[in-house]
C-alpha cells in the first residue's frame, strides 16, 4: 500500500466520526482494492498479448549475433512478483533476410547478472525460428516458445 493510502486511512481511524468513518474506510478500502484487481488484469492481459502476438505469422530463420546484459534500477510503483526494485536484463539481438537483412530482439529480466549473462551467452550464434509480420517484414518476433 502506498504511503498515501495508508496515511488517509490512519488518519479516518484516527478520527471519531461515528457512521461517517466507516463510510470513508469502505470507500477507500473499496478504490484502493478496485485500482489492485485494475492491475492485475492489466498484468494478465498484457501476457495474453505477448503470448499471441505474431503466432499465426510466417516463421523465418535468424541467427542471434549479439548478446547483452543490463542493470536496470526500477522506480515504478508496480511490484514485480519476483525482482526487486533493480533486476538485470539479458537481450539477443538476430538478424533475418526478408528479402532484406533485418533485424530484431528479444529480451528477459533477471534477478542476477550471472543468471542473465550466462542465459544470454547460451544463445550467442544460434540460429532461431522467428516469426515475420507478413504486413511489414521490418517486424518481426522470436517467442519464448521458439528458444
Amino acid at each position: 500500500m502506498t504511503q498515501i493510502a495508508l496515511h488517509l486511512v490512519s488518519s479516518i481511524l484516527m478520527f471519531d466520526g461515528g457512521t461517517g468513518t466507516r463510510f470513508w474506510l469502505i470507500l477507500i478500502s473499496l478504490i484502493v482494492g478496485g485500482g489492485i484487481l485494475v492491475a492485475i488484469c492489466l498484468g494478465i492481459v498484457q501476457d495474453w498479448i505477448e503470448r499471441t502476438r505474431g503466432r499465426n505469422w510466417p516463421t523465418a530463420s535468424a541467427v542471434i549475433d549479439l548478446v547483452s546484459v543490463a542493470f536496470i534500477k526500477d522506480n515504478t510503483l508496480s511490484p514485480k512478483a519476483d525482482l526487486d526494485d533493480f533486476y538485470y536484463k539479458a537481450t539477443l539481438t538476430y538478424t533475418y533476410n526478408n528479402p532484406e537483412q533485418q533485424m530484431g530482439d528479444y529480451s528477459r529480466d533477471f534477478a542476477n547478472e550471472d543468471d542473465a549473462t550466462a542465459w544470454a551467452n547460451s544463445y550467442k550464434g544460434e540460429t532461431v525460428k522467428i516469426h515475420v509480420d507478413p504486413r511489414n517484414p521490418t517486424r518481426s518476433v522470436l517467442r519464448k516458445e521458439d528458444l
